[in-house]
């Protein structure tokens, strides 16, 4: 059997989601990927509505707000780490999206 290559072991790690720690938290998030799944599921929805969903299903917004901001520090380092395979061009733009949004924080 071949050998997995240490670029696909690196993927896999990156993508690993951390496990809930409590069987309340365990509940909870199931509850929740079940109310999402009958929307889903509900041939009548032509389009999905995230900000019904959000609306619907009972703590969801914030876990979702919770998710993200443990992921921050991943996507922070995604972001270094293609820096160095985007064009001048590319770099510029950026560079004003954050001098943008400096100037609207202060």
């Amino acid at each position: 059997m071949p050998r997995k290559t240490a670029e696909t072991n690196d993927q896999e790690e990156s993508m690993t989601v951390p496990v809930p720690q409590n069987i309340d938290e365990i509940d909870n998030i199931s509850r929740m990927l079940g109310s999402v799944l009958d929307y889903l599921s509900d041939e009548e929805n032509e389009e999905i509505d995230i900000e019904y969903i959000f609306d619907k299903t009972e703590g969801l917004r914030e876990w979702w707000g919770r998710y993200q901001e443990r992921n921050r520090k991943k996507i922070e380092e995604e972001i270094k780490a293609s820096l160095g395979e985007l064009s001048f061009e590319d770099l510029q733009k950026i560079h004003e999206q954050i001098k943008e949004n400096r100037a609207d924080v202060h």
